[in-house]
């Protein structure tokens, strides 16, 4: 199960710049993740300061 990003994001880009298969960019007022590139490891979530990438 790809992670998500929720609304609470403050478009750091810390996650962005974690995440090993460049599945997460920047999108329209948050960042998203490509639920097809993601790999499931949970590094965005272990960098994200507001806790934004769920499972």
């Amino acid at each position: 199960m790809a992670y998500n990003i929720s609304d609470d994001c403050i478009s750091c880009g810390a996650c962005a710049a974690e995440c090993p298969v460049s599945a997460i960019s920047e999108g329209d007022g948050k960042y998203v993740i490509d639920a097809d590139t993601c790999i499931d490891c949970g590094s965005c979530a272990g960098v994200c300061p507001v806790g934004a990438p769920q499972a």
